[in-house]
């Protein structure tokens, strides 16, 4: 058995599930919901972290070179707790198709990480996740990608939409 081959058809099925609703996502759902839930902040969310945790620690994380600071100053460094803020010219959220390039760019990334991953390391590398090694810490990482995938899932199905179930994937094709 390959693990860390399996850990890369699991991250790109996510990530493809996680792309598929986005997709489909009508852009009069996207900016809906109450912070910090709304639609686009759920995907970026998810997208973020799931970058995030795939590296060895905190110091191997380099933001996505297309990133901007329009969205929210704070956006990149404490995605999680971000005010909410006035949607206006100065600050925008995170469009559909920018959305879609940010998961492609971190579906990207999935298999260098993986294979640069200590999956043996007693630490995960963040400072938040005390006393689990990092091959839990991989673990918790796709079940917090899928946890997302759920809850946008839920949110098209309410408006009549159904998404893709993606077991094994290779990667996104553009």
């Amino acid at each position: 058995m390959d693990l860390k081959a399996s850990l890369k058809q699991q991250y790109h099925a996510g990530l493809a599930m996680l792309a598929d609703c986005v997709e489909k996502c009508p852009s009069t759902v996207w900016l809906t919901g109450e912070h910090p839930r709304t639609v686009w902040r759920i995907a970026f969310h998810a997208a973020f972290f799931t970058q995030l945790y795939l590296g060895q620690d905190e110091a191997a994380f380099t933001p996505w070179p297309a990133r901007t600071e329009k969205v929210h100053p704070g956006l990149w460094t404490d995605p999680a707790n971000v005010e909410p803020f006035e949607l206006d010219a100065q600050a925008v959220p995170y469009t559909i198709s920018d959305m879609i390039a940010y998961i492609r760019y971190v579906d990207g990334l999935v298999d260098s990480l993986i294979d640069q991953v200590n999956l043996d390391a007693a630490e995960t590398g963040f400072s938040w996740y005390q006393n689990m090694d990092k091959l839990s810490h991989i673990l918790l990482n796709l079940r917090h990608l899928q946890g997302h995938v759920g809850q946008l899932s839920e949110i098209l199905m309410q408006h009549g939409l159904d998404t893709a179930w993606v077991s094994n994937s290779d990667g996104l094709v553009d």
